[in-house]
Parts: structure tokens; C-alpha cells; sequence
């Protein structure tokens, strides 16, 4: 399978951009399942081939830092397992052995993250690869996902991080501001948060930079 035939999904119209540099076809879904779902949909009626799950997500598993790429097995979502398949996850670098948690919400705590951690041990948690994975199996095409840790698994989110992408997949600044603005003492934690996730981004194109033309 060739790049041009290969979708990539992602939440931010920023991390579109890299992907459509580097040859492949680009859904946003704007940090949403029903935003993802839309996104993969669309992306098979125009060819593709395979579909990727692609972008920032949460830590779940203890000792996993910022910027720890995942290549997840599977997505576990509700009581469904999705299994990712082989040979795009070897197109991606391999998998990293464990299944990530497709999320309906951000988990905003530390104690959230925990709880989710225990059910099934995932990595990660996002809230696009459910979706993805689920059209893939329902269109017939495979899938997998390439995810970098934003916010380890002990870490707490600030509120102004919980405010949603606009349908474009930008950031709503007016929102965000107005959020710090309100609630000045989380600036401290948006900070460390701002860093983490350009250390995640920047493991992302790193390895988006090591990815061979075709799969094997």
C-alpha cells in the first residue's frame, strides 16, 4: 500500500498539515468520535486503503513519559476490541505491545486515568481511535494508530485543557483565555501541560519523518 492511499485521522488542522507534506491522505476530526468517525468515513469513500489514527493522547500506564510514542495492538472501546493491524503497525514502527482505551471524555485526573488503567492495563487513552477503528471494520479496511503521550498518567489537566477544538480542529483561544482569566491559579499547570504536548508532537513528526514509502 502506497502513502497516497493511506488516511491518516488527527483532531488538529496543525497536524494535518505535516501528514499532507509527507504524502498521505488527511482526515480532522477535530478531537471528537463523531468528529473522527465523519473524518474516516470520508477518507474511505475517496480511496483509502487503510486508515490511522493519528495524534496526541492521554497516559494511563505508570512510568510513561511525555513524548512516549504508542502503536497500540488494539482499541478497546466499551465491552468491542478492535485489533490493529500487523503489517501498518510495522509501517509505523512496530507495536509498543499493549491496547489503548478509546475514551468518550477526556480523563481530566490522575484517579481517572488510574481507574481506567485497571480495567484492561491500556497505555493511552484518546478519543478518536474508537471511532476509527469501528468505521475500519465496519468498511473493511484495516487500521492501526500512532499516538504520543500529552499528559502522563499521574499528571491532573487544568481546566482551560478541557475546553474543545473548534470543528476545524483549532484551538477556541477566545475560550481559553477567557477560562485563565477566570481561573488564574492553573497557569502554572497549562504551562507544563503547553510543554508536554509540543515534547509529544515533536515525537510525532520525528517518527512520521522515519516512515517508509509503502508498507511492507
Amino acid at each position: 500500500m502506497e502513502r497516497a492511499k493511506i488516511g491518516f485521522i488527527t483532531g488538529l488542522k496543525a497536524e494535518s498539515r505535516w501528514l499532507r507534506n509527507a504524502g498521505f491522505m488527511v482526515g480532522v476530526g477535530g478531537g471528537t468520535p463523531y468528529g473522527a468517525e465523519q473524518a474516516a468515513e470520508a477518507l474511505v469513500a475517496e480511496g483509502a486503503q487503510g486508515l490511522i489514527s493519528f495524534g496526541l493522547a492521554g497516559g494511563l500506564k505508570p512510568g510513561l513519559v511525555a513524548g512516549s510514542i504508542v502503536v497500540p495492538t488494539a482499541i478497546l472501546e466499551g465491552n468491542r476490541v478492535y485489533p490493529a493491524d500487523y503489517v501498518l503497525m510495522s509501517f509505523l514502527g512496530g507495536s509498543t505491545g499493549a491496547p489503548i482505551y478509546a475514551g468518550l471524555k477526556i480523563a481530566a485526573t490522575a484517579h481517572d486515568k488510574a481507574l481506567i488503567y485497571e480495567r484492561s492495563q491500556p497505555d493511552a487513552i484518546d478519543l478518536e481511535s474508537g471511532a476509527v477503528a469501528r468505521v475500519a471494520q465496519l468498511r473493511g479496511v484495516p487500521f492501526a494508530a500512532l499516538r504520543a503521550v500529552a499528559d502522563p498518567s499521574d499528571a491532573d489537566l487544568p481546566p482551560a485543557a478541557l475546553i474543545a477544538l473548534k470543528d476545524g480542529g483549532t484551538l477556541d483561544l477566545p475560550a481559553i483565555v477567557l477560562c485563565v482569566l477566570r481561573r488564574p491559579g492553573q497557569v502554572g499547570k497549562l504551562v507544563a501541560l503547553g510543554q508536554a504536548a509540543k515534547a509529544a508532537r515533536g515525537a510525532l513528526l520525528a517518527r512520521l519523518k522515519k516512515l517508509p514509502d509503502r508498507t511492507f
